[in-house]
């Protein structure tokens, strides 16, 4: 497993995304410049320059025609992936921490922070309005007060009805869009949800957290199916679309890590069997904690972003292929 090395971002890897093909690979940091590079050869095709923060959340549409990040400056931008351009602009009250492109991609939600002294709010918007200047000026079509702590991970849920939110108290919510409410709310994690990524199909969704864990729950209603146990903060999980494993990457925060050194095994990527919660491979790598991990859409490789400002792409052996559990 000999990995590419991308070196684009100067400063800590925030996101890593795929495209829904996987030729594509986009990354955000906190240098103000998201990057786009084929995920093949780890060629960068370009940035989206324009941010003046730290940029927290992207995604892309499934056609891969727009790109959305939002960042610290207080701002959600839409990008054309073709050219770069920025097409849309949008002004918030404070530092969009989560934004997500709807499955049908004619919405989006976005999450803002409750810092100085503004209210965490989730906000839908219609991405079709794009084009006029109505997106920097219109409120959002639809919008959410949160009145418990922040929203840290956000996901549509199937058809784009439901919204489900990870909070930085360790709750889960599900948001019924028709009433505007939330409809059903779960505690299950003691500490900050960093990442919540769905599977391939949608019914299931693995959450990362800083109290040393990874847990799998049941989309519709939120039951807790599993639970993956480390020994450090989990900042990023990734259900693989072709076996039954889950990958988890974290580390200690970035002020600690003068304490342990990258031999101790604190900044790998480890996998885990989704059924039986063992763990069974570990890809070091990583001078610093892993920021944020992606499976590629075909399940051969995976990608993971650092707070070292690298983005590593492992393709996987054969014996990969070959491992079975004895059970």
């Amino acid at each position: 497993m000999k990995p590419l090395l991308l070196q684009g971002h100067q400063r800590s890897i925030t996101r890593i995304k795929y495209n829904r093909e996987g030729d594509l690979l986009f990354s955000s940091s906190k240098d103000h410049k998201p990057n786009v590079w084929y995920s093949l050869n780890g060629e960068r095709l370009g940035s989206f320059n324009g941010h003046q923060g730290a940029v927290w959340c992207i995604d892309v549409n499934w056609q891969s025609t727009t790109f959305m990040s939002g960042a610290a400056d207080n701002s959600l931008k839409l990008w054309d992936v073709a050219t770069g351009v920025e097409i849309g602009n949008l002004k918030t009250p404070s530092s969009v921490r989560t934004a997500m492109f709807s499955y049908s991609a004619n919405m989006a939600a976005y999450s803002t922070d409750n810092t100085m002294g503004k209210q965490c709010m989730i906000n839908i918007i219609d991405v079709r309005t794009v084009d006029s200047s109505t997106l920097a000026t219109a409120p959002p079509t639809f919008r959410i007060a949160v009145d418990s702590a922040k929203v840290t991970a956000l996901l549509w849920g199937p058809i784009d009805e439901t919204i489900i939110t990870g909070h930085e108290n360790g709750e889960i919510t599900t948001w019924n869009l028709k009433q505007g409410k939330a409809c059903n709310t779960v505690k299950e994690h003691h500490h900050s949800i960093n990442d919540m990524q769905m599977n391939k199909y949608g019914t299931m969704f693995v959450t990362a957290s800083k109290d040393f864990t990874a847990k799998l729950f049941s989309t519709e209603d939120l039951i807790l199916l599993k639970t993956y146990k480390t020994e450090r903060p989990v900042n990023s999980a990734a259900i693989s679309p072709l076996k039954d494993h889950v990958v988890l990457g974290g580390g200690q925060e970035a002020s600690e890590v003068t304490t342990t050194s990258a031999r101790a095994g604190k900044f790998d990527s480890r996998f885990y069997h989704m059924v039986f919660e063992e763990e069974f491979a570990r890809v070091k790598g990583h001078f610093g904690p892993i920021n944020s991990l992606a499976f590629h859409p075909d399940g051969k490789s995976y990608a993971s972003g650092g707070e070292d400002g690298y983005i590593r792409l492992q393709t996987f052996d054969p014996s990969y292929y070959e491992f079975k559990f004895d059970y």
